[in-house]
């Protein structure tokens, strides 16, 4: 994020020394303080795509609009902050995940530490949507988000989508939820892991990993990793990136001692039987 806002207002400096104006010059002309100028051009603040326009219009060079904006909408793209994507409410973001899943034919997962939304059942996400709305204060679509997220999940029967899960033990064990709650979700990952088109790998805690299981990520098909931080979500598009990424998830999805079929059900079993102890005593 920060080297892509770097580079546009590398270009929006050199604009402006074509256009032969000091940065105050370039200011007073926008009607702008100094600073923001400063900030633009060092990628510490970016820019609105007004801004651009009038800098283009300004520098002489509005040729060069077009090409800025798209650099504009890329950074964009890459990062949206969860507070600015939520403000419409939980279900617009699983709209947008259920069209960009319609268009995805293999999805490559992997998650340490919550079971992914096409695996979830409604109780669980309704948990995970709560999470949500108490940090960001999104509270009043809950019910239409999970009711979504929930019909996006038809696409594990369709045959020509390929789904290759990958989770990590801690997963199963993390009391992010009711006891009852995690049985239904542990009896729902069994299930699904037994769909032709879906293949649940789980590592458990003995493995010892050659990459780190530092954070989440959906691979989709080659064209996208999608990361999600507490703060934002981060698209990467670039091919280096998406390599890159393909490249740790292979050999996450191969590390020694990861547990497929008949083993990874079976590790789910037995966290199963850990969280009946959490139920209440009837």
């Amino acid at each position: 994020m920060q080297e892509a806002r770097a580079a546009l207002g590398a270009l929006l400096r050199e604009l402006r020394q074509n256009a032969t104006f000091t940065v105050r010059q370039l200011a007073e002309v926008l009607g702008w303080p100094h600073s923001k100028v400063s900030k633009l051009e060092n990628g510490r603040q970016t820019p609105t795509e007004t801004d651009i326009r009038v800098w283009t219009q300004a520098t002489n060079a509005e040729h060069e609009t077009d090409g800025l904006l798209a650099r504009l909408r890329t950074l964009e793209f890459q990062h949206v902050e969860w507070q600015r994507q939520l403000t419409s409410g939980l279900k617009s973001h699983q709209v947008k995940l259920t069209e960009l899943n319609a268009r995805t034919r293999f999805f490559r997962v992997f998650e340490p530490t919550f079971v992914p939304g096409l695996l979830q059942i409604p109780d669980y996400a309704r948990f995970r949507f709560e999470q949500s709305g108490r940090v960001f204060g999104v509270r009043h679509d809950i019910d239409e988000a999970v009711y979504t997220r929930i019909q996006r999940q038809e696409i594990l029967y369709r045959p020509e989508k390929r789904f290759h899960f990958v989770l990590t033990e801690a997963v199963l064990r993390y009391r992010l939820c009711p006891a009852a709650v995690m049985l239904g979700q542990l009896d729902r990952l069994v299930s699904l892991s037994m769909l032709p088109n879906v293949k649940l790998g789980i590592i458990g805690f003995g493995v010892a990993y050659d990459v780190a299981p530092s954070h989440g990520f959906w691979l989709l098909d080659d064209d996208r990793v999608m990361v999600e931080t507490f703060s934002a979500e981060l698209n990467l598009a670039q091919p280096q990136e998406t390599e890159l990424y393909g490249r740790i998830f292979a050999q996450l999805a191969t590390v020694e001692g990861i547990s497929y079929g008949r083993e990874a059900r079976s590790l789910i079993t037995k966290a199963a039987e850990q969280w009946t102890t959490y139920l209440p005593e009837r």
